[in-house]
C-alpha cells in the first residue's frame, strides 16, 4: 500500500508513531426493525438493562481514576452521566418503542438524531460539542445493545510489544480514553472533533498527541497500518517510507530528550537574557489542577475557569452548586496554590455554553446572552459566587475576572454588584479581602478598541486572544469549512494586542494573555517584544515557554517586533516571526 497523508487540527502536540487500531462506530451497523405489540416491555427492559451497565462502566472509570490523572477526566466522565440519567436519552427512547414500535436500537439512534439535528440549528463551538456528548454517551449504550462494547487488541510479543498504539476512530470518548491510556496507547486520530471537544481537553492534559477532524481517516486507514501523527502540525501519515519513519523516530527521541532537559528549569525563574521578571501562571478548571500547576513551577493561576463547578447542574437537575460548594472549590484552590495569586474567573457561560443540555437556547448565542450578560441577567445567582469567591479571599490572594466585557454600564452594574456582596458578608460577619483586586476578559474587539473606559475603573486586564480572535475575524475556529481563516497573526489581531498591551503599561495596570497563544512556543518572543509580562496557559505548556522567556533578549526582540506590528502583508510577518525565532 501507498504512503498517503491526512490533515486535519492539531489539538495536542507532540509526535506518535505506532501501529493503527480502528474502533468502528455501532451506529453504523444498527439494525431497524419494528417489534411486535407482545415484544415491547422485553425491547423497553433491554434497552433499560444497556443503561444502566453504562452506568455502572462510567461509575468504575471514575472509580479507578489514578490520583494523578487530570481532573477534567473526572469532571467530563460526570457530564457524561449526567446525560445518561437525563430523560431525553433515559426515557424519550422508551417511549419511541411504545408507541411506534421501533426496536431498542432504533429508537435510541432515532432520539440521538433528533438531539443532533435541535443542536446543528445552533452554528456554535461549544453546543456542538455538546452535541458529540451525546452522541458518544449513545454510541456506548450501542455498544452494549449490539455486543460490540469496545475491544482492546491483546499484547502480543516480539514487533508488536514495542509499537504503541494508535487509535483511529470516527470519534472517541474521555471515558475510552481512559480505557486504552494503560494499554500503549500513543495517540488518536478521529474523522471528527475541533479544538474545543472534551477528547481534546483530555488529550492535552494527559499529553497526548492527536489529530483530529481528519473527515474519512477511519475509512482510509486499515487496521494496524502503521501511523505516524504529528501533533504541531495536525498531519497524519499512514504506511510511511523507511526513511520517513527513521526521521520521525529521531525527532521523537529528540522531543524526549528535550522534555527531559525541561524538567530541569521547573524551580528556575523565569528572568529573560537581559534581567527582566517574566510572570507564567497557569489556567485551571478545577482544585485539583494546582497540583500539576505547582509542578510546572507556575507563579499562580492566571485563569481559574469556574463553570466546570456549574456544568450539567440546573435544568432537570435543578441544583446549582451552593454558596458553601463554591466556596469550598474556591477555598481549596487558594489554599493549594500556598500563597500565590488565583485568579478565578466568573461564570462564563449563557446561552452559548448552557448549564443543562435542555436549556433553548438562542439563535445566535456566540453574540447573546453569555458570560456577563447572563450573570447580570441572573443577579441572584451571580451574587452567591461572588460571595463565596470573596469568602476564599479571607484565606489567600485572589483576583476576580470578569469575562466578556464590552460596555461601561456593564461594568458599572458588575462593580456594583461587588459591592452589594461584599456588603452582604459585611453584615453576616464573614471575611474577605476588602482590597480583592478586580479585572477584565479583554476578548471583544470593542474593548481592545475602548480600553480607557477599563484602565479607569479595574486593576487589571486579561487578554483571552481565542474569542478575541474568534470575534475580530467572525471564524470559528472548530468549522472546518473556515478554520483556516483563524490566524493569530493577522495584523488586526497584532495590533490591538500590542496596543492593549502598550496601554497598560502606560497607565500601569497589568495585562495578562491567558489564551491558546500563551502557551505557543512560536509566539512566546512575539508576545515578549510587544511587552508582555504575565502569560496564563496550560500547566504542560508553562516549562517549553519559560525555555524560551530564558533564551530571549528584550533588547534584540524589541525593535524586530516593531517592523512585525508595521507589516500588512501575511508573509511579511510570518517572517519577522521567524527572524524573532532565530535571534
Amino acid at each position: 500500500m501507498a504512503s498517503f497523508t491526512l490533515h486535519g487540527i492539531s489539538v495536542s502536540r507532540g509526535i506518535a508513531i505506532g501501529r493503527a487500531h480502528l474502533l468502528k462506530a455501532a451506529a453504523l451497523e444498527v439494525k431497524h426493525y419494528l417489534i411486535e405489540q407482545d415484544q415491547m416491555e422485553a425491547e423497553v427492559a433491554r434497552l433499560q438493562n444497556a443503561i444502566h451497565t453504562v452506568h455502572k462502566e462510567l461509575q468504575a472509570i471514575w472509580s479507578d481514576l489514578p490520583k494523578d490523572a487530570p481532573a477534567e477526566l473526572g469532571a467530563f466522565i460526570d457530564v457524561h452521566v449526567l446525560i445518561l440519567s437525563d430523560p431525553m436519552l433515559s426515557e424519550v427512547p422508551l417511549n419511541i418503542i411504545r408507541n411506534r414500535y421501533y426496536n431498542a436500537e432504533w429508537a435510541l439512534v432515532t432520539q440521538i438524531d433528533e438531539l443532533s439535528a435541535q443542536f446543528d440549528e445552533v452554528e456554535d463551538p461549544y453546543l456542538r460539542e455538546r452535541k458529540v456528548d451525546i452522541q458518544q454517551v449513545g454510541e456506548r449504550v450501542l455498544k452494549v445493545l449490539t455486543g460490540t462494547a469496545t475491544e482492546l487488541p491483546p499484547i502480543k510479543s516480539g514487533e508488536e510489544k514495542v509499537a504503541h498504539m494508535i487509535v483511529v476512530a470516527h470519534d472517541i470518548s474521555p471515558a475510552d480514553m481512559l480505557q486504552f491510556r494503560d494499554r500503549s496507547f500513543a495517540g488518536f486520530v478521529t474523522d471528527v472533533g475541533g479544538q474545543n471537544s472534551h477528547t481534546a481537553i483530555v488529550a492535552r492534559s494527559l499529553d497526548i498527541p492527536a489529530a483530529v477532524g481528519m473527515f474519512n481517516a477511519s475509512a482510509l486507514i486499515s487496521q494496524d497500518d502503521w501511523v505516524i501523527i504529528d501533533g504541531d502540525a495536525g498531519v497524519v501519515i499512514v504506511d510511511p517510507a523507511p526513511q520517513v519513519l527513521e526521521q520521525y523516530r529521531e525527532r521523537q527521541a529528540r522531543q524526549i530528550r528535550d522534555r527531559k532537559k525541561l524538567g530541569k528549569l521547573k524551580k528556575t525563574p523565569a528572568v529573560t537574557i537581559d534581567g527582566t521578571p517574566i510572570m507564567l501562571m497557569a489556567n485551571i478548571e478545577l482544585p485539583e489542577d494546582c497540583a500539576a500547576a505547582l509542578d510546572a513551577g507556575a507563579s499562580g493561576v492566571g485563569l481559574f475557569r469556574s463553570e466546570f463547578l456549574f456544568m450539567g447542574r440546573t435544568g432537570y437537575h435543578n441544583k446549582l452548586p451552593t454558596e458553601d460548594e463554591q466556596f469550598e472549590s474556591y477555598r481549596k484552590a487558594v489554599v493549594n496554590m500556598k500563597g500565590r495569586p488565583v485568579t478565578i474567573r466568573t461564570l462564563d457561560t449563557g446561552a452559548d455554553k448552557p448549564l443543562d443540555m435542555a436549556e433553548q437556547t438562542a439563535l445566535n448565542p456566540a453574540l447573546g446572552l453569555r458570560a456577563i450578560r447572563y450573570c447580570l441577567a441572573e443577579p441572584q445567582m451571580f451574587l452567591m459566587q461572588l460571595r463565596a469567591i470573596l469568602r476564599a479571599s479571607a484565606f489567600g490572594p485572589i483576583r476576580l475576572l470578569i469575562p466578556m466585557l464590552s460596555h461601561a454600564v456593564e461594568i458599572d452594574q458588575t462593580l456594583q454588584m461587588i459591592a452589594q456582596a461584599k456588603t452582604q458578608l459585611r453584615t453576616a460577619n464573614k471575611k474577605f479581602d476588602e482590597a480583592i483586586e478586580i479585572g477584565a476578559m479583554i476578548e471583544i474587539p470593542a474593548a481592545a478598541l475602548t480600553l480607557p473606559l477599563f484602565i479607569k475603573r479595574l486593576d487589571f486586564l486579561s487578554i483571552g486572544t481565542n474569542d478575541l480572535i474568534q470575534y475580530t475575524l467572525a471564524i470559528d475556529r472548530v468549522d472546518h469549512e473556515v478554520a483556516h481563516l483563524y490566524n493569530p497573526l493577522h495584523p488586526a489581531i497584532l495590533y490591538l494586542l500590542s496596543s492593549t498591551i502598550k496601554m497598560g503599561a502606560k497607565y500601569g495596570v497589568p495585562v495578562a494573555v491567558c489564551g491558546e497563544m500563551a502557551g505557543d512556543t512560536r509566539l512566546t518572543r512575539l508576545l515578549l517584544g510587544m511587552g508582555l509580562r504575565e502569560f496564563s496557559m496550560h500547566p504542560s505548556r508553562l516549562l517549553p515557554v519559560k525555555q524560551e522567556v530564558l533564551n530571549s533578549d528584550l533588547r534584540l526582540l524589541m525593535p524586530q517586533t516593531r517592523k512585525i506590528l508595521r507589516a500588512i502583508e501575511p508573509g511579511a510577518i510570518a517572517e519577522g516571526v521567524e527572524r524573532l525565532a532565530a535571534l
